[in-house]
């Protein structure tokens, strides 16, 4: 390689050293600044590896014009906030492991790459050294026959200094995060090739540790996960243990042993691979010998693999990535580890340590409902499967970065867990007075008018608010007069716990039952109302007692009244993507209530403009439900920050009337 790519290093702690030597005999990099958080530091280092630019800050390094990669080595719990920066800087990256503190951080740097069209990798070099790729051959030539078990262990006794990040709570300390993810990450690319792929996620994660009383970190610890294949894992590490650092894989035909899986060949040199085959004497040695050094492997990676923003397997991808992180929330999960910023009452500021705003390039739209201050945004983020504080800041965070201002919930929503979330991230975000609040209350078996006012209290305590914007009723109950419902609701808005109100899941005649009552009092009437609509046609009852506006007489009353709607399913639950097939039981059993011959030509009518708009179709089917001829605001339910990202696409989508009729099967 005739140009070298330039190096940066943020931090100057041990590995950032241990890196800054391996880069030394890179074939396609070099180091030329290095940036700390201490100047005195900055000039220590930059004197030991003979660099000339030495900055006092991580901000000075990433505002460097001639620095085109950073290797970030800091303490685990800023690699977020200095990789997203980093990526908004346009530099390529290369993260130290693990990435983040959890999946959450993982997914928005993951986003902040793609967005700055940047590449990133996280950095287990081990991943890139030619013996892991020959353990890869291994296993896809079925060496040792079916694979049915893993071993791996990676534990070390760190002493007992409880100011070493290792045993600190606040710098994320414990043997799970620092040396656990690599257990995680061979287990899982192990599983996955002997299947017939490249990694594979575990079905089952069952942990067991120690978590110190002085250190509050796991100290040791071990995780038993399943894989599908019938394919089991047996990790263990540790940072107040020493043990025998290797890696045995079972097989139907004998086994493997990886004597130095971590570190192998640390200056270049030889490693050994060992294979046993059942009924055979002598096992078999594989001698992996290279020149180069292990770092100036990981670093030559980045570096030829920027072109593609990611490296390419056995590498760490990108989705690689996120699934281990995954698995490592679901081992502390298991064990009971939670860091104390990861707690909802934790004053966590947002990951890319910026306070809250809107980015210049959104495209939300907005509406109105008179009562409510806020606009309200045209798509509303469903606040229904955010059970972790992490997730949820993330997730919120990155919603209203985009212009989202509403947030859908309800009182049964994770037996209350998802409204006492949103209430702890509305606190801490101090956001209130510019949001939309949508609860719903007194869902079947409880709607009754007396239950509403309970449920409402309840509600107003756990969102930790005095007030609710859009109150809805969560389901009709047909025994009670609608004027009972009416008059209740009336007396919550006069007392300013509410806003306004609406319902789900009601029919239309009931609708104008209630706001003729409403009417003829003098009261006010149902502000809004939820029921399901999106472009496939509700076969079946996604749940009991729920309620679709597709049909032509509920669409005519919209167009009529112009009500507000607010589309739950607005996407069907995912019918338009690719995971839903025509004659696939899968298919058939996940998406019932969409599953219809009449429902798979609007998808393939989808997929027709899809490739005329360049998007997917899934875009098509959210454009779909907001291009309609009345007021329509879509509940999206995103589980990562890309697909909300996705969702999001939907926005800059305009269907003439005509290719909204083409969508439902007019023409």
């Amino acid at each position: 390689m005739e140009k070298k790519l330039k190096w940066g290093i943020l931090s100057t702690g041990a590995i950032a050293r241990t890196f800054a030597r391996g880069l030394a005999h890179s074939e396609t990099g070099i180091l030329i600044a290095v940036g700390s958080r201490s100047q005195e530091n900055a000039d220590s280092f930059a004197r030991e590896f003979r660099i000339d630019r030495a900055y006092g800050s991580y901000q000075k390094l990433l505002a460097d014009k001639d620095v085109e990669a950073v290797y970030i080595a800091t303490p685990h719990p800023y690699h977020a906030e200095w990789a997203i920066k980093a990526a908004e800087a346009k530099k390529h990256i290369l993260c130290e492991k693990p990435i983040g503190v959890n999946h959450a951080e993982a997914m928005a740097i993951i986003e902040a790459a793609r967005a700055n069209d940047v590449f990133l990798m996280e950095a287990f070099m081990y991943r890139c050294h030619p013996q892991t790729a020959k353990l890869v051959e291994l296993v896809r030539e079925k060496a040792i026959g079916d694979i049915k078990l893993i071993q791996a262990a990676f534990s070390f006794d760190a002493g007992e200094n409880l100011d070493s990040r290792l045993l600190n709570n606040s710098l994320g300390g414990g043997g799970i995060l620092d040396v656990g993810c690599y257990c995680t990450s061979i287990s899982r690319l192990i599983a996955g090739v002997a299947s017939g792929g490249e990694t594979m996620e575990p079905v089952e994660v069952k942990g067991c540790g120690y978590i110190g009383e002085k250190s509050r970190v796991d100290e040791w610890a071990v995780a038993s996960l399943r894989f599908p294949e019938d394919i089991v894992a047996q990790l263990v590490t540790g940072v107040r243990l020493s043990m025998e650092n290797d890696v045995k894989i079972y097989g139907s035909k004998g086994w493997i042993l990886v004597r130095s899986p971590w570190v192998p060949s640390r200056e270049g040199g030889k490693t050994t691979i060992v294979v046993y085959l059942w009924g055979k004497e002598k096992p078999h040695e594989i001698e992996i010998e290279t020149g180069r050094w292990l770092y100036a492997i990981e670093a030559d990676t980045v570096a030829t693999s920027i072109n593609n923003r990611q490296a390419s397997f056995p590498a760490m991808t990108w989705n690689d990535t996120l699934g281990n992180m995954q698995t490592l929330d679901r081992w502390r999960e298991s064990i009971g580890m939670i860091y104390d910023s990861e707690k909802p009452e934790a004053k966590r500021p947002p990951v890319s340590g910026r306070p809250l705003s809107v980015k210049a390039n959104s495209s939300m739209k907005y509406g109105k409902i008179p009562g409510i201050l806020p606009g309200i945004s045209r798509l509303v983020m469903g606040v229904d499967n955010q059970t972790k504080m992490p997730h949820a800041s993330v997730m919120f965070d990155d919603f209203i970065e985009r212009g989202g201002t509403c947030f859908d919930t309800a009182y049964v929503y994770g037996g209350g867990l998802c409204e006492t979330l949103l209430g702890w991230w509305v606190k801490n975000r101090n956001i209130r007075r510019n949001i939309v609040i949508l609860d719903k209350g007194a869902h079947t078996p409880f709607c009754t008018p007396e239950h509403l006012t309970k449920q409402l209290i309840a509600s107003l305590d756990r969102l930790q608010t005095d007030y609710i914007d859009l109150y809805m009723l969560h389901r009709d109950n047909p025994e009670v007069p609608v004027g009972e419902f009416i008059d209740v609701l009336n007396e919550h808005v006069d007392a300013g716990r509410i806003s306004a109100f609406g319902c789900s899941n009601w029919t239309i005649k009931r609708i104008e039952q209630a706001n003729r009552y409403a009417l003829s009092k003098g009261k006010r009437p149902f502000a809004a109302v939820s029921n399901n609509f999106s472009l496939a046609r509700m076969v079946e009852p996604v749940w009991e007692g729920v309620i679709a506006a597709s049909d032509c007489e509920s669409r005519e009353w919209f167009k009529k009244t112009k009500i507000p709607l607010f589309a739950w399913s607005s996407q069907a639950r995912g019918f338009f993507t690719d995971r839903v097939k025509r004659d696939d039981p899968a298919s058939r059993r996940d998406a019932r209530p969409w599953y219809s011959e009449d429902n798979f030509r609007r998808k393939e009518r989808a997929e027709q403009l899809a490739k005329k708009y360049r998007v997917l179709p899934i875009q098509i089917a959210l454009a779909y439900v907001l291009c309609q001829p009345f007021p329509v605001f879509a509940l999206i339910g995103p589980r990562t920050l890309e697909e909300t990202r996705i969702s999001f696409g939907a926005l800059e989508i305009k269907l003439s009337p005509e290719e909204l009729a083409f969508l439902d099967l007019q023409v």
